[in-house]
């Protein structure tokens, strides 16, 4: 196993797993004078069991390797929740197996020999997405520790509220006052830390998005 740039840092790491020695080494040297952090792995079991999946970044993965193929690491990965976009090298331009990665989630199927410029356009594109998942990701986990303050019955007025009946008609479906719904309401407004009602059932839409 191959490493460039080893110590601690929050920049995204391009992760490199490919059973060729030497397009490893290539790989390396590209991204080390591209001014990226890059790590590379001879075989998908050696990334799975040695790579810090929790770091930003992307996989550049060959499609075609003995034992873990490609398409197996994606879907470990995929199985585990893993958000580190997927992207595929392969000296076959297979459709068929193209198509499955895809809809697996790859974000490129780069056929070999492949351009240089290509690639590092695709991994820009990759650390790009994987920036906007983290975001979300945070986001959501922000929201639902807000959510998990809430009382059972602030729950059930939040999501009456959301759905957009009137104070009176949340009181109505409840069996409560409309006193104490304008109290739960205040409430789940300064919990869930939302200015407007508009907020609120944003942060709702996402929390309900999450579930599975």
């Amino acid at each position: 196993m191959q490493h460039v740039q080893a110590e601690p840092s929050t920049d995204p790491i391009v992760y490199v797993v490919d059973d060729d020695e030497e397009l490893r080494e290539s790989l390396l040297d590209l991204f080390l004078v591209t001014k990226k952090r890059a790590s590379a792995f001879s075989s998908g079991s050696e990334f799975l069991q040695l790579a810090d999946m929790s770091a930003p970044g992307c996989v550049v993965v060959d499609m075609r390797m003995p034992g873990v193929t490609g398409l197996d690491l994606q879907k470990q990965l995929n199985s585990i929740g893993s958000r580190l976009p997927v992207i595929f090298l392969t000296a076959f331009a297979d459709i068929p197996t193209s198509v499955r990665a895809m809809k697996a989630g790859a974000t490129d199927f780069i056929v070999k020999p492949f351009a240089n410029h290509d690639l590092l356009q695709a991994v820009d594109h990759a650390i790009r997405l994987n920036t906007e998942r983290r975001k979300t990701d945070a986001e959501l986990d922000r929201i639902k520790s807000l959510a998990d303050t809430l009382t059972p019955r602030e729950r059930e007025v939040m999501l009456a509220v959301v759905s957009g009946l009137m104070n009176k008609q949340v009181a109505y479906q409840l069996g409560i006052s409309e006193m104490t719904v304008k109290i739960h309401r205040m409430s789940v407004m300064r919990k869930m830390q939302s200015r407007s009602l508009a907020d609120l059932v944003r942060k709702v839409e996402q929390l309900q998005r999450a579930q599975p």
